[in-house]
């Protein structure tokens, strides 16, 4: 086995909940992703929309033990001396697919190997193992540190605030994003005025979204507020009175992972093309959406495909953008929202 050594590190990380055209969702999960050599793992396991184990949402005893776990103080979950590095984001269950690899220890440091694709007891490395990805060895040290820290309760591994404060003049419509917000778990209040709102009750939000009618001198009350509070929220300005429009630019807007690990990178859009970026080869799909002129929702699906890193400009059917619209690309984890403008995208 090779004796050179890979850097560990931890980091957060966001599976985006969505609510899709068709009526179905896919709920939110926050949790910390393995960093080697810099770029999260998950990365290098092809377009894959998983989550590790270490999930925000787990109850903390489940959460200690599987740090205790990777930290190998405890017996392997699985035979062979594996463990599951990724798994269902919606279920957790073995049987939907998950990542698992073999864990062990060589002196003092740690290794990963043989990272293969697993649905039952035993992973068949012949037929589902991940060729080319590890094995890895970190040095203890390094290891040990970073996943300690976890139980130490330092960062990354704080709980996210998943609580968002909806303000808007329209009720029926803020009634309707907090209902498919809290669909994909993530909580919503509603309010006109949250200066009345205690400091303790401000923290716990990660994000206020303004509706459309909301006037300057509103929103610079409520910013107000949040800073008084000494809350530092994301804000974010509802671009239409589309529902999963709004919830996917609350998501972009909850995403704490670090920008420069984010597998999606940049989009803009323009009448006649879409602008990309991605950081790593992976599954993206671009959804339109527009307002007619009686102000009624039009959807349509204008890509699905693998793109490779780098910039890519993707075509858009003219009819799908034309008036008030907004462009919503999906990658594993990640999302991002742009409204259709003129010009070349930047």
């Amino acid at each position: 086995m090779s004796g050179a050594y890979a850097t560990f590190g931890l980091a957060p990380a966001t599976r985006a909940g969505a609510v899709l055209a068709d009526g179905g969702y896919r709920i939110h999960r926050d949790f910390v992703d393995f960093v080697v050599d810099g770029r999260p793992l998950l990365f290098q396991l092809s377009d894959l929309d998983a989550v590790s184990p270490l999930a925000s949402d787990v109850p903390p005893a489940i959460f200690t033990a599987q740090v205790r776990s990777l930290l190998l103080e405890t017996d392997a979950p699985l035979p062979d001396g594996r463990y599951v590095v990724y798994g269902c984001p919606e279920c957790a269950d073995l049987a939907c697919g998950a990542v698992t690899a073999v864990i062990e220890r060589d002196g003092d440091d740690y290794i990963w190997r043989d990272f293969a694709w697993q649905t039952d007891e035993r992973a068949d490395l012949e037929f589902n193992g991940y060729q080319g990805i590890g094995p890895f060895r970190f040095h203890g040290p390094e290891y040990r540190a970073a996943l300690a820290a976890l139980l130490d309760g330092t960062e990354p591994s704080a709980a996210p605030r998943r609580r968002v404060l909806l303000i808007g003049a329209r009720v029926a419509v803020l009634a309707k994003l907090a209902a498919a917000l809290r669909t994909i778990g993530i909580g919503a209040d509603i309010t006109r005025d949250a200066t009345g709102v205690s400091a303790e009750e401000l923290r716990g939000y990660g994000a206020v979204a303004f509706g459309r009618a909301v006037g300057e001198p509103e929103r610079a009350a409520v910013r107000a507020a949040f800073e008084r509070a000494g809350a530092d929220v994301a804000h974010v300005d509802g671009l239409a009175p589309i529902i999963p429009l709004l919830v996917a630019q609350i998501e972009q807007a909850l995403d704490r992972s670090p920008r420069a690990q984010r597998r999606l990178h940049a989009l803009a859009a323009v009448d006649g093309e879409a602008a990309v970026e991605v950081t790593s080869s992976c599954r993206v799909s671009l959804t339109a959406y527009r307002l007619d002129r009686l102000y009624r929702t039009h959807v349509r699906e204008v890509f699905d495909g693998v793109l490779e890193p780098g910039r890519h400009r993707v075509p858009l059917d003219a009819r799908a953008v034309r008036g008030e619209s907004f462009v919503v690309a999906r990658a594993a984890g990640g999302v991002l929202v742009a409204a259709v403008t003129h010009g070349k995208p930047g």
